[in-house]
């Protein structure tokens, strides 16, 4: 899924070369600025998919699966470029409280190592494209939405997948709320925002009739999430 992610990038100079001289601060891609966001993630959100659980090749549980509620830490580099409403993110996803049976990289269990759970602590990095569809301007500084397009590299969920990490396309679709608007110019909370993500994971799923370990999907697995975010900005501390 990186090719259309270059694809992209290399577009998105194109479309900056005219513009640069309007802009002396940057010529394409402007100064970054780095950010912390707590987020609370629901997965399963439409469509749950109906699971199997096999045991020796029968069938003892059927179910469908249940909304997840997920905890992450994620640092996020934002580069403005000199394009209008186009910008690039970095983003690095932490999963601090995840938790799992067996071991992904070992295979041992957790009863193996005479433990109640093993902790799933993943990381997730994506690259991310973002498309401006309302900025603070319009709103009268209290709301901004953008549309991105998103290289993710995460754990493989295909049970034909050549690698342990695999690239997925995810299409997202954000809405920022400025709550400390009123505050003063140059006040460092100013620039905190509650933010509302929803997110279609288009590739890297479970297909219907696919097996992964003991459990055999009779539906694609759901594609669709819903995230909680509160954005606090680390550098510059005044954007």
């Amino acid at each position: 899924m990186t090719r259309p992610i270059a694809v992209a990038v290399l577009s998105l100079l194109a479309v900056a070369a005219p513009v640069h001289a309007q802009n002396e601060r940057c010529r394409v891609l402007c100064a970054p600025e780095l950010k912390i966001e707590p987020t609370f993630t629901i997965e399963n959100l439409f469509r749950a998919a109906i699971v199997e659980t096999l045991e020796h090749g029968t069938v003892v549980e059927s179910a469908r699966e249940r909304r997840e509620r997920v905890f992450e830490l994620i640092f996020a580099l934002d580069v403005p470029t000199a394009a209008p409403r186009i910008g690039l993110t970095l983003e690095a996803i932490f999963i601090p409280f995840g938790a799992t049976d067996v071991h992904p990289f070992t295979g041992a269990s957790a009863a193996d190592l005479g433990r109640s759970h093993i902790r799933d602590n993943g990381i997730e990095i994506e690259a991310e494209l973002n498309f401006q569809l309302l900025e603070e301007e319009q709103s009268g500084g209290w709301v901004s939405s953008h549309f991105d397009v998103v290289d993710q590299f995460s754990p493989a969920h295909r049970p034909d997948a050549g690698t342990v990490f695999t690239h997925k396309l995810d299409l997202e679709w954000d809405t920022a709320f400025h709550v400390f608007n009123r505050l003063p110019e140059g006040h460092w909370l100013r620039n905190v925002e509650a933010e509302v993500s929803l997110d279609y994971l288009a590739t890297g799923l479970p297909r219907a009739g696919e097996v992964l370990g003991d459990e055999r999907f009779l539906q694609r697995a759901s594609p669709w999430s819903l995230s909680f975010v509160m954005v606090v900005p680390l550098a510059p501390l005044v954007p």
